[in-house]
């Protein structure tokens, strides 16, 4: 019998980032010409953006409007409240992602990279001297409540989400005064204190709302599943900017003269909640439809019935498979805020608009924007962080 002979094992290149190149960028000849064909072209992008932004930007119309750009026409005198409301959001942020991140290490360098950024920027930004400690102030509560999020018992940071519901009342209070404060009008809201009100608001009401169509239309009571089916369709075959003009415009035509007029923020996420559910609905329903037949009729032979059936088992695991979905809904109805500037309202969209009007500052078009889009970045990429987290924490698409 032919003896097979032993081989040695293939040989492995050390991974150095030279070998990687040459793996990944440089394997062909092609290759290579599109390689240095794209770098050439990076560097030359690179290269105007960095000569354009030292030397022809003028950011002056930044650092002259960055009160208006984060809080609109809220009364100076006020700001104070504000920063408390960013230190409650901070405090109670800094808790829940550190019960999330409990497994990991505490300090880990990207971690330490944002936190030394956020620092850096507090004090090199163009505010008054009482704003940066503020500002200071967020940060270091930030940063401790993640370290005490880590330390506390998971069975204490498990009132996280009413303690978040139970901090909103305090918010509003704040922000729109009464009960001892002065009253702001929602009319001086704007910026990103009225973006993220808007779209905080709007999330919250719009996900239960989701979830309830999406088991009406899944509901075996004829009535209840053709009155979520009409609304869901309907919804969907509409614009957002079209609801949001009978929400804003329209709505007020329709009401006796004597009926109070309705709050134009109100009014807002309403719009908003509305069109948002109609979506989430279509996302859950997907997941319902993806959790095993098997499971169902395993619950239902230990004796639940059909609203234990559907709390306990089936809509954990629907709501578990579609996050990434919700996440990005929830994105997309963070950006679609900025619809609102079409119709007067001063979020961050409509402020920059209105600063562009000032003759000052005729044709700074790219600052301005470029500036928002880096706001709008921070909070989306945020989220998807946070949405990528929970997949991995629930084992998403690997369990």
């Amino acid at each position: 019998m032919e003896t097979i002979p032993v081989l040695p094992p293939p040989a492995t290149e050390s991974p150095t980032p030279w070998n990687w190149a040459r793996k990944n960028l440089f394997s062909t000849w092609y290759n290579s010409i599109l390689t240095v064909v794209c770098l050439i072209i990076a560097f030359q992008t690179i290269k105007g953006i960095i000569v354009w932004a030292t030397t022809k930007a003028q950011w002056r119309v930044l650092e002259a409007n960055l009160p208006l750009f984060f809080a609109g026409r809220f009364p100076r005198e006020s700001y104070w409240r504000l920063w408390i409301v960013s230190a409650i959001i901070a405090l109670l942020g800094g808790l829940t992602w550190g019960n999330i991140q409990r497994q990991e290490r505490l300090w880990n360098p990207p971690l330490l990279i944002i936190l030394g950024a956020a620092v850096v920027g507090a004090v090199i930004s163009p505010i008054d001297l009482t704003s940066r400690f503020y500002l200071l102030g967020n940060i270091i509560v930030a940063a401790a409540s993640y370290w005490a999020g880590r330390q506390i018992n998971p069975k204490i940071m498990s009132w996280m989400p009413a303690i978040w519901v139970l901090s909103f009342p305090i918010v509003l209070w704040l922000i729109k005064g009464g009960l001892g404060l002065t009253e702001v009008s929602t009319n001086d809201w704007g910026g990103l204190v009225l973006t993220l009100f808007l779209a905080v608001i709007s999330i919250v009401l719009s996900f239960p709302l989701g979830v309830l169509l999406a088991l009406g239309r899944q509901s075996s009571l004829p009535v209840v599943r053709l009155l979520s089916t009409l609304y869901i369709e309907i919804i969907r075959g509409l614009p957002l900017i079209g609801i949001l003009f009978l929400g804003q415009v329209m709505l007020q035509l329709f009401l006796p003269p004597e009926y109070p007029k309705l709050d134009r923020v109100i009014r807002a996420i309403a719009g908003l909640t509305l069109f948002s559910a109609a979506y989430l609905a279509e996302n859950v329903r997907g997941g319902l439809q993806a959790v095993p037949r098997g499971q169902i009729e395993a619950a239902r032979s230990i004796g639940l019935n059909t609203p234990l059936l559907t709390i306990l088992i089936v809509l954990p695991q629907a709501l578990r498979i579609v996050i990434p979905a919700i996440g990005g809904q929830f994105i997309g109805l963070f950006m679609d805020t900025s619809l609102l500037s079409l119709f007067g309202m001063l979020e961050l969209i409509g402020i920059s608009r209105a600063v562009l009007a000032n003759p000052s500052y005729i044709g700074r078009y790219a600052e301005v924007y470029i500036f928002v889009g880096i706001i709008y970045w921070i909070f989306c990429y945020s989220m998807s962080l946070a949405s990528r987290k929970i997949e991995r924490t629930l084992g998403v698409g690997q369990r």
